[in-house]
C-alpha cells in the first residue's frame, strides 16, 4: 500500500465516524412510527415526572419551605425537567434502539442503503433527543400552569433539554452496542442513571454532600444539565455556562464516537 492509499484509508476511517445529512431519513422514519402512538408515549413520559413534581414540590415542599432562596416547588421542578430529558433519551436509546438493532434488524436493513453506521447512530441519537424535547415541552407547559418556571428566560431551558437528550442518548447507545439482552440495561440504570437521579442536585444541593462525593458528582452530565436549567427557569445567576456546555459536548462527541465504533464492530465485523 503506497502513501496515497494509506492516506485515503485513514481519511475514510475518520470520515466513517462523522454522520452525513442522510441521518435525517432515519430520524424521519422513527418520527413517523412514533406518531402512530404519540399520545400514549407522551402520557407515559409525563406520568412519573408530574407525580414527582406534585408529590415532592407540594407535599415535601410544605416541610422544606425554601432551598437556595427558592420555594421548593421551583427548586425541584427544574430538576424534574432535567431528569425527564435524561430518562426519555435513555429509554429510547436503550430499549428502542436495541429492538431495532437486534429484534427487527432495522439497522442491517438500513445498511443495505447508502447509509453508514454513523448516519444510523446519528438518527437514533437525534431522535431520542427529540423525544426528550417533546417530553420536556409537555412538562414545561404543566409546570408553567403551576407557576414552577417563573423566570423570563425559562424558554431557553428547552434547547438545554435537547442538548441533554443528545448527551444521554449518546451514552445509552454505547450501552446498547454492547448489550447482549434487555436485562443488561439494569446494570446501567442501577450504576449510572439512578445515582445521577439521587445525587446530582435534583432534590437537594450538591454542596450538602461529602466533598469526595461532590467531586464525583461534578463529573456526571446531569449535574451540568441542572446547573444550566435551574438558573434559566428560576432566575438564579447562571454561573460558568460555557464550562457546562463544553462538558456536555464532550459527552456527546465521546459517546457518539464510541457508539459508532462498537455498533460497527457488532454489525459488520
Amino acid at each position: 500500500m503506497n502513501k496515497l492509499q494509506r492516506e485515503r484509508s485513514l481519511a475514510n476511517r475518520i470520515n466513517a465516524f462523522f454522520p452525513s445529512t442522510r441521518f435525517f431519513p432515519v430520524w424521519r422514519r422513527h418520527f413517523l412510527v412514533w406518531r402512530k402512538t404519540a399520545l400514549a408515549s407522551l402520557v407515559g413520559n409525563l406520568g412519573e415526572p408530574i407525580l414527582y413534581l406534585l408529590g415532592m414540590g407540594y407535599g415535601l415542599g410544605r416541610f422544606v419551605g425554601t432551598l437556595e432562596q427558592l420555594p421548593y416547588l421551583l427548586y425541584v421542578a427544574s430538576g424534574i425537567l432535567a431528569v425527564s430529558s435524561m430518562n426519555t433519551a435513555t429509554f429510547e436509546s436503550l430499549y428502542g434502539a436495541f429492538t431495532r438493532m437486534t429484534r427487527q434488524n432495522t439497522f442491517l436493513a438500513m445498511l443495505t442503503t447508502p447509509l453508514q453506521v454513523a448516519d444510523i447512530v446519528a438518527g437514533e441519537v437525534v431522535w431520542a433527543a427529540t423525544k426528550a424535547l417533546f417530553a420536556g415541552m409537555a412538562i414545561f407547559i404543566v409546570g408553567s400552569f403551576l407557576e414552577a418556571f417563573p423566570a423570563k428566560t425559562a424558554l431557553l431551558a428547552l434547547p438545554v433539554v435537547f442538548l441533554s437528550g443528545l448527551a444521554f442518548s449518546s451514552l445509552a447507545m454505547v450501552v446498547t452496542a454492547v448489550a447482549p439482552s434487555y436485562e443488561f440495561f439494569l446494570y446501567y440504570f442501577t450504576l449510572v442513571t439512578t445515582p445521577m437521579f439521587l445525587f446530582c442536585g435534583v432534590f437537594f444541593p450538591v454542596d450538602s454532600l461529602p466533598s469526595w462525593v461532590q467531586f464525583l458528582v461534578t463529573l456526571l452530565p446531569l449535574t451540568h444539565v441542572i446547573h444550566l436549567i435551574r438558573p434559566l427557569t428560576t432566575g438564579l445567576p447562571l454561573e460558568t455556562p460555557g464550562l457546562h456546555l463544553i462538558i456536555l459536548i464532550i459527552y456527546i462527541m465521546g459517546g457518539f464516537g464510541l457508539a459508532v465504533h462498537l455498533i460497527k464492530k457488532r454489525l459488520l465485523i
